[in-house]
């Protein structure tokens, strides 16, 4: 197997992943939507609120705030050596307190350490409007996806099967008056071959040729070979979740080879 970083941004990556099965590449897909821990808020006492919204609608809101996590920091609280009490190896602390007219914005939640502080600082939680206040404390842990959707960091991970799009030299007349009738910057020319500037597009060239009734074009699949693309909250850089998603995914399989062995047969 042979992968390969086509894009990387802290919120964005982009990979490709060769001589693979569908299977594996769906794993990590799977990884990532149900079993890539990080942190959310968990515990809320408000102490004060009289804004518009009712205290379990402002709970569900900071619940939905992305946290940035450190996995190398932290531990999940039923496994820390706190016995669930919440102690910094397992629970970070925010407080919130805010008067008069305004919005109070995810970035008003304040921790103790800098290396907490909230990264998608403008996300609304209510409007406050006169006299009226919000204060609060709230208590974030690590959770995994499967548990809650307050704990899943990677949005729409998703892959597609790489492709060939061919032509027989004899029809190159044809395929350049087909690609005069569709958008420019969808696909040029390589030889005998079409190729997508944005291999995201491929359904819309596929439209063009049912709508042009296009028959001297082929798009052949590779089931071996993928391009993985996914995007993060903002709670785990785009890295930092792949290689969190690749390990889990590793022990996973570690695992059941521990427990084929001890079948007896």
């Amino acid at each position: 197997m042979k992968v390969e970083i086509k894009e990387l941004k802290p919120k964005k990556g982009v990979i490709k992943i060769q001589d693979t099965h569908p299977y594996f590449v769906n794993s990590i897909r799977r990884i990532m939507i149900s079993e890539l821990p990080k942190l959310a808020v968990e515990d809320v006492v408000i102490y004060d609120n009289t804004s518009a919204l009712f205290d379990e609608i402002i709970s569900h809101r900071l619940g939905l705030v992305p946290i940035p996590t450190d996995l190398g920091l932290l531990t999940f609280r039923d496994e820390c050596v706190c016995k669930g009490k919440g102690c910094p190896n397992c629970t970070v602390r925010y407080t919130l307190s805010k008067e008069g007219e305004g919005t109070v914005y995810s970035g008003d939640l304040q921790s103790a350490e800098k290396s907490w502080s909230i990264g998608e600082d403008k996300i609304p939680i209510v409007k406050l409007a006169g006299e009226q206040r919000l204060i609060l404390e709230v208590e974030a842990v690590l959770g995994r996806p499967k548990d809650h959707s307050k704990w899943q960091s990677v949005i729409s991970p998703s892959y597609r099967m790489d492709v060939k799009i061919e032509f027989d030299k004899e029809n190159l007349h044809k395929v350049k008056d087909f690609l005069s009738k569709i958008p420019r910057d969808l696909v040029s020319i390589k030889s005998n071959e079409l190729e997508l500037k944005d291999p995201a597009k491929r359904a819309v060239l596929e439209s063009y040729i049912d709508k042009f009734k296009v028959d001297f074009i082929k798009i052949t699949k590779d089931p071996n070979n993928y391009t993985f693309s996914f995007e993060t909250d903002g709670s785990l850089k785009s890295k930092d979740a792949l290689l969190e998603s690749a390990k889990i995914l590793q022990s996973k399989y570690s695992e059941l080879n521990k427990k084929l062995k001890e079948i007896k047969l």
